[in-house]
This record gives structure tokens, sequence and C-alpha cells, in this order.
């Protein structure tokens, strides 16, 4: 059975301990001088400056081997309140050129849901294992909320620069492996806390 197209980015679902995901996130700074909207599930990366309070600033990060990523964002701080959007019926996203703070789950040790593209076909289970794979951008929607990136099938390797690390599929109704558009859970392997050259 076909898999739905419903690219989300990264969604976090827990700890690769195995303990949930509670929603923690950190603050994050995005100027009106950025004329690109965020989107829930984007992948992010610090840019080096920081905001008068020396709240780092962050942009969309580049979907290609060997580039960081910090986490997605989850949320945005609106009137100095944290919105972090709990039903699919509340769709968040930052608008361009705004200042303003947002929430990213940025921890290193995070389990990520995210779905495979269906442009380069689908990636085999039985040479999958815990192999590496690149991001592959996408449009986000107004409508939903979420960002449309998802993990580009035709990149998939033992090569230490690709940008996630699969860890398996995602097991529930609905979710054929073997088709395109399937979703996996994985972990970020090019992560910027894990980078120990400062930006």
């Amino acid at each position: 059975m076909a898999n739905a197209n419903n690219a989300k980015g990264l969604i976090p679902v827990q700890h690769l301990n195995g303990s949930p995901y509670n929603g923690a996130a950190r603050k994050y700074y995005v100027p009106s001088t950025y004329a690109v909207a965020l989107y829930l599930g984007l992948p992010l990366i610090a840019t080096g400056a920081s905001d008068g309070n020396g709240v780092p600033v962050v942009a969309v990060a580049t979907a290609a081997g060997g580039n960081y990523t910090i986490g997605p964002m989850v949320g945005i701080v609106d009137g100095g309140d944290p919105v972090v959007a709990v039903t699919r019926d509340m769709p968040l996203y930052h608008q361009a050129s705004t200042s303003q703070y947002i929430l990213v789950a940025d921890d290193p040790d995070l389990v990520f849901e995210i779905q495979e593209d269906s442009v380069g076909g689908s990636i085999a289970m039985a040479t999958a294992g815990t192999k590496n794979v690149d991001f592959i951008a996408g449009a986000g929607s107004t409508v939903t909320g979420y960002s449309g990136w998802m993990i580009d099938s035709s990149t998939i390797g033992t090569t230490n620069t690709l940008q996630m690390r699969l860890l398996q599929g995602v097991e529930r109704p609905g979710n054929t492996m073997a088709s395109a558009n399937a979703k996996w859970l994985v972990n970020i392997n090019l992560h910027s806390r894990r980078n120990t050259t400062g930006v």
C-alpha cells in the first residue's frame, strides 16, 4: 500500500536511551532582516551571531552532506510566552522578516520521526541497517505550519559526513517501509553540539 506524502520535517519523539520526549527546547532568535519563513520541524543552524541579550541567532540549515544542524524548530515565543503546537488544528510558523524568538529542540540525543522522499525511490530495508543519509529540502506549509523537509533516499551510505543516522522504520499501521514516503526514526549525525569547532 502506498504511503501518504505528508512531510513534516524532524518531529522529536524520544531520546536515544528510550525515554519519551518531554517537549524541552531552547530559545533562539530570528532577526527581522532574515526574510525566510520558518516552520515546525525545519532543521536550523546557529549563525554565530547573537541578539542584544546573547540569544543565538539561527537560520535554515543546508540540505547537503557535511552541513551541520542544531535541531528543528518546535515552537515560537509569542509575547514572552512559549507556544508549541499540540494539535493538528494549531498551526504555528515564524513569518519571514519578523523579529521573534523561536523554540528549537537542540538536544543531540533526540530521536526524530521524518519522512523519506518519493523522488529517489524507497530505502531498501535489508541494506539500510544504521546507515547515514542527507536531508532534502522541501517547502513549508502556512496551513499546517510544518516543514516539507525529508531525508534523501538517494544519498544513503556509510559516509560519516551524511547528515542523519537511520535508526529504524516507524512501526505503525499505514507506514509501509518498502514504499516511497515511508516514515523513519533518525538521529542527527552532524549535530552542532558535537562539532567541537565553535561557530
